[in-house]
């Protein structure tokens, strides 16, 4: 499919940042649209998102151990406690990871395929994995709302509920994420950065800059 399209309700034009995008959003009209074989689909709308306090936006680039990346796409959150950004990023190489935004907290993230990851109900603060060599220790459980979406994703996104994550910590700056939002976990891991380390550029202007 070519990366350049048009929104099946408004009929706006629709360019892809990156071609591997699985779900889009229209700017224009804010119908979420899924690639389904060779046409977009609209399977939803997002809703007005609340006001967002981070300089990071769609658009801005930066770079995580010597690789360059451009943010394409936005999973918001909302729990007890307040909201978090998961920025869909796309490095120079073709390959997508996350950037958690988190209240001044950051950290860059893959996807890591694993077998055997814990049920839900089995999760505990202070249970110990270890993987690919690094020991982690669940340091906190979270059960969030999901607020809405933005720009491009890796996968089919835009009808969730209450999901359940685990923070994994670890003695160094390795960080880790369990994700129950589909029926089988998902586990991404990587490390907590310092914003400045992240070398932003593009980022959201506010008034007193």
């Amino acid at each position: 499919m070519s990366t350049v399209a048009n929104c099946p309700n408004c009929g706006a034009p629709i360019r892809f940042r990156w071609s591997s995008a699985v779900q889009t959003v229209c700017e224009f009209c804010r119908s979420i649209l899924v690639r389904r074989d060779l046409n977009l689909e609209k399977v939803g709308v997002v809703a007005d998102l609340p006001e967002n306090s981070s300089p990071i936006q769609i658009a801005s680039e930066g770079v995580f151990q010597n690789r360059p990346f451009v943010v394409i796409g936005r999973i918001l959150y909302e729990y007890e406690q307040g909201g978090w950004n998961e920025w869909h990023v796309v490095f120079s190489d073709g390959a997508s990871g996350w950037l958690s935004d988190a209240q001044l907290q950051y950290a860059v993230s893959f996807q890591v395929p694993m077998q055997g990851l814990p049920p839900a109900e089995s999760l505990a603060n202070g249970q110990r994995f270890t993987w690919n060599n690094v020991e982690y220790e669940v340091s906190c459980l979270t059960r969030a709302h999901y607020r809405g979406v933005e720009g491009e994703l890796p996968f089919e996104y835009w009808d969730k509920t209450e999901v359940l994550f685990a923070d994994l910590g670890s003695r160094g700056m390795a960080f880790g994420t369990l994700d129950y939002s589909d029926p089988a976990p998902l586990l991404f891991l990587g490390e907590a950065v310092e914003f400045d380390a992240l070398g932003l550029k593009n980022l959201r202007q506010f008034e007193g800059w």
